[in-house]
């Protein structure tokens, strides 16, 4: 989970505490960076993807673009340790766009970024709500890849799918980790809108990739 702090959205509603620990690292699995550990801030909320998930979703996502890494456009919501979106940049995303609130987790993103000469990521400080509302207004269509990998307990995904359906391409793909799986019979209502076309569990974690469904499976 690359858990953003997000200062006052964090799992447990509290703004995010840093420690004097240090930071710990993550570690990029494939592409141009592969194998390169990347410092992590030690605050309390964020906690990046595990390698092991990592590894099977982009495993799916490679599969499902049939490796055309070079022809997607990415919005990691969310982005926290950046473990998401950097990983998609080192296997050749065009662009990747990472949104986190907290400031000390900018800047560490940012000194990542540099640390890599990531041209094709860029880093925006900002809520991920407005974030998606604002990119679906102005670049209707504009991403192929999404990933939102909020705190729990919140309501975030309920408040942020409509505005993915809007800045997603017809075929995009939505990377969504939950505390509860979002097909079969647990799945919410608000989940009408989109199909579940791979997903899996770590632990307590629920990992899943959404399409959109078309009108004709809607009405279905």
């Amino acid at each position: 989970m690359s858990k953003s702090s997000h200062d006052k959205n964090n799992k447990a509603g509290k703004p995010a505490r840093l420690t004097a620990r240090g930071p710990h690292q993550v570690r990029i699995i494939g592409g141009q960076w592969k194998r390169t550990p990347l410092p992590v801030l030690d605050a309390e909320g964020l906690r990046p993807t595990p390698d092991r998930v990592r590894e099977t979703v982009f495993n799916w996502l490679s599969h499902l673009i049939d490796g055309h890494w070079e022809q997607v456009a990415c919005l990691d919501l969310f982005a926290g340790s950046g473990a998401l979106g950097f990983e998609a940049a080192s296997r050749g995303a065009r662009r990747v766009v990472m949104v986190e609130q907290s400031g000390p987790a900018v800047r560490q993103l940012e000194a990542n970024r540099d640390k890599l000469k990531a041209d094709a990521i860029a880093i925006v400080r900002g809520d991920a709500l407005a974030a998606a509302r604002n990119a679906a207004q102005r670049e209707p269509g504009g991403y192929s890849l999404v990933f939102i990998d909020p705190p729990y307990h919140q309501g975030w995904l309920e408040k942020i799918l409509p505005s993915c359906t809007e800045l997603l391409t017809p075929s995009g793909l939505l990377y969504v980790e939950a505390e509860f799986p979002l097909d079969g019979a647990e799945a919410p209502a608000w989940m009408q809108a989109w199909e579940v076309i791979r997903s899996d569990k770590a632990g307590m974690v629920f990992y899943h990739l959404l399409q959109r469904k078309s009108s004709a499976q809607i009405e279905a």
